[in-house]
């Protein structure tokens, strides 16, 4: 079912923790139950007793998270799903046969591989291009091209995009702007307000926020793709489970106190990398040297960063791999955004599927680390950084040393 979210002049961290969460009228508990029942009961022939028939068509754990991601996205409507891959797959599968996607082209490895190797079978044709914002109007094909495709930040070279100037290009043409918002959660950046039509989540990352859910979400305003989009959710019934939209809305109730934290982290890592003479480049938008830092004053909350950042480290893909094994508070793992802080190499884990030619025009070189800052000390954080790169290169120049004798 397709919630209306319940707008109001509420904070966001209001709304994160009472959006979907009425008190139970039976018994005046404060956090709805689990409704696990797959089916519900009818009174008589098509005359449910509730609201509710059958779990795939709609759940009440459901509809409450729903409603929260509705509210704090600005939107009118939320959907939920099994992942965000299959949130990818059902906007994409909603798309007549013969049509056109423009995307960037550094986005999640997983869309990368839907887009090229999936949709393509069954007639959808993606573009891909690193400067959507100058590119996009020459590769529009009139009539087919309906989707713009973006992540901002992107995955993993954090590069934004002006989501204004791409949508007023994209709804001139009558196409319609679809952007990942994982890297940003709901609390840092909210697309719909600068002219998004669709916002896409891997809830599995920040608004879950605990390592122990696969989910995905789509907010959006427009009848038209709820119409389209809940009879898809319905149909191929790639679905969330009642017991996970429960934990992913009671993630969701501390994402703002979580996003502080990591933004505050990331923030003061990067900075610290910035001055590292072991480290080529920095890629975080929430300091000055980021190229695009101006974006991220418009769109992001604050002018937050996010919790998320790359890293270039002399000594190349050995050094990448000796600084990721070296860590003692970050472990070595694919997925982002919970408590916990991560890292890993993308060009040997989460882009390994994309030809090195292609990860490299998109600036995922072998010596790129990515860094998800979770909520511990920041100190903590920025001394285990500082440890493991002169680990790593420390290794490095030895294993030359080694090699040149």
């Amino acid at each position: 079912m397709t919630v209306h979210a319940n707008h109001n002049s509420s904070g966001f961290a209001t709304r994160a923790v009472h959006a979907g969460s009425p008190h139970d009228q039976t018994t005046g508990a404060v956090i709805p139950a689990i409704s696990l029942s797959t089916t519900f009961a009818q009174k008589s022939v098509g005359n449910p007793v509730g609201a509710y028939e059958y779990t795939r068509s709609a759940n009440p754990n459901r509809d409450n998270f729903e409603t929260a991601i509705a509210a704090l996205e600005n939107a009118r409507y939320a959907l939920a799903f099994a992942s965000g891959s299959s949130t990818t797959a059902v906007i994409l599968q909603s798309l007549p046969i013969g049509s056109h996607v423009v995307s960037v082209a550094d986005v999640y490895g997983g869309s990368h591989r839907y887009f090229t190797q999936v949709a393509n079978t069954h007639g959808v044709e993606i573009s891909f291009t690193p400067h959507l914002e100058d590119d996009l109007e020459k590769l529009i094909q009139p009539g087919k091209t309906k989707l713009v495709w973006v992540e901002t930040p992107s995955n993993p070279t954090l590069g934004l995009v002006d989501l204004r100037k791409v949508a007023s290009i994209a709804h001139y043409h009558g196409i319609s702007l679809v952007v990942d918002n994982t890297f940003c959660s709901p609390y840092v950046q909210n697309p719909l307000s600068h002219g998004a039509d669709i916002v896409v989540h891997s809830v599995t990352k920040y608004i879950n926020g605990h390592s122990d859910v696969i989910m995905g979400v789509a907010a959006f305003y427009c009848p038209v793709w709820k119409e389209r989009l809940t009879f898809l959710q319905n149909e191929i019934g790639a679905l969330p489970s009642a017991f996970d939209c429960w934990l992913a809305h009671r993630g969701l109730k501390t994402l703002h106190l979580r996003s502080q934290a990591a933004c505050k982290n990331a923030t003061a890592i990067a900075l610290a990398l910035e001055v590292s003479e072991d480290v080529i480049s920095v890629l975080y938008p929430g300091i000055e040297p980021h190229p695009q830092r101006d974006v991220a004053i418009r769109q992001h909350r604050d002018g937050m960063g996010g919790g998320m950042l790359s890293f270039r480290l002399k000594g190349g893909r050995i050094a990448a791999h000796e600084f990721c094994q070296n860590t003692k508070i970050f472990t070595l793992a694919e997925s982002l955004g919970g408590i916990e802080s991560l890292c890993e190499v993308p060009a040997g884990m989460t882009h390994a599927g994309i030809s090195e030619k292609e990860r490299e025009r998109s600036g995922v070189y072998d010596d790129l680390v990515r860094l998800s800052c979770g909520i511990e000390d920041t100190k903590d954080l920025i001394l285990d950084v500082q440890q493991a790169i002169k680990v790593a290169t420390n290794s490095t120049f030895n294993r030359r040393s080694i090699n040149r004798s």
